[in-house]
């Protein structure tokens, strides 16, 4: 028979069955969490709570931050154009009269340059027509007779223009050089950089401060390097004439240097006709430059052609009636030894 405790004990297992039946609600996602929290804050507690709802609003400015950041920027077509084309250097001035504004010396190619051994002459118009070049030694009576003019233009009807011009320079300055070969500028007694190992091409040391230092004053001729150069269509007669003059070779090196050579080089631009010029103390001009009226007119003044050339006491020399393809042809069979 139910009782007052029953009816109780009833109540409680009726009310534990309505709340096993009752529908659980939704997980809470962190988004929903923290809209909720933004949204809905408690009512107690408010200075507690509110670091605590400060930390999602920087997370959410940080997430926001990146969103933007990571978006690619909206190109426009210059834009894009700009990055696929490979950039190019424009060489062309805006305006052109700029040009006329710049001084010639700055535009011009130098006319010495040094590249590492020594300064070189690149043009030698130019370099003869600058303050860098010694002046003619008119004090030396032969240096004088070489400055002259018409020298110089008989030196062109022979020779190449640059090699006439530093013939024309070397013979006409006492000490200043440029070297026919390697267009080296050098004053003798320099201590020259040298090409090779030239100590190995020579008996000495000394013999080849001898013979390189009378070669530099002959012709010119820097190093013997250079002068085995000038000297490659006479090559068996390379070392007994370096550092030599005419008077000075034996018969075998006459031979070699009147006869045809081995034209082991078609286009030496005139050094081989150089090096043979340069044995004799007028250059072998002398026929050439002189007619016979005149050589025997300085012959009966002076006693002896010798003592013509000892005493450096030449008149102007003139021209014969032939043009320049003739005066080459005559110097290019050059005979160093008379009636050879």
């Amino acid at each position: 028979m139910p009782g007052p405790r029953n009816m109780k004990k009833k109540k409680q297992v009726e009310s534990k069955k309505a709340k096993r039946n009752k529908p659980l609600p939704d997980k809470p996602t962190l988004e929903t969490d923290a809209c909720d929290v933004r949204s809905h804050p408690p009512a107690s507690h408010h200075s507690h709570h509110a670091s605590e709802t400060s930390v999602p609003d920087t997370i959410s400015n940080q997430v926001s931050e990146l969103q933007i950041w990571s978006q690619p920027p909206s190109d426009s077509p210059d834009d894009h154009v700009r990055r696929t084309t490979p950039y190019t250097y424009d060489m062309t001035y805006e305006d052109a009269h700029l040009d006329a504004d710049i001084p010639p010396i700055f535009t011009k190619k130098p006319f010495i340059h040094d590249p590492g051994n020594g300064p070189r002459v690149r043009d030698t118009r130019a370099f003869l027509a600058s303050t860098f070049a010694s002046p003619p030694s008119l004090e030396d009576p032969l240096c004088a007779e070489f400055a002259q003019d018409e020298m110089l233009e008989m030196l062109s009807l022979i020779l190449p223009e640059e090699t006439a011009l530093v013939l024309w320079y070397n013979k006409s300055r006492k000490t200043a050089r440029v070297c026919p070969a390697c267009q080296r500028l050098y004053r003798l007694g320099d201590v020259l950089p040298k090409h090779l190992n030239e100590e190995a091409l020579t008996q000495s040391a000394e013999h080849m401060r001898e013979h390189l230092y009378r070669e530099q004053a002959i012709s010119g001729l820097c190093s013997s390097v250079c002068f085995m150069l000038a000297a490659l269509n006479y090559p068996g007669a390379i070392s007994s004439t370096w550092g030599r003059m005419a008077e000075e070779l034996g018969d075998a090196t006459w031979d070699l240097l009147d006869g045809p050579g081995t034209n082991a080089v078609q286009n030496d631009r005139g050094l081989s006709l150089l090096l043979k010029m340069t044995r004799c103390a007028d250059l072998g001009l002398g026929e050439l430059l002189f007619p016979e009226d005149d050589v025997d007119d300085l012959l009966d003044g002076e006693g002896s052609h010798t003592k013509v050339v000892e005493d450096r006491t030449w008149t102007t020399p003139t021209f014969r009636d032939a043009d320049g393809v003739e005066l080459a042809e005559q110097m290019g069979g050059l005979r160093l030894r008379a009636g050879s």
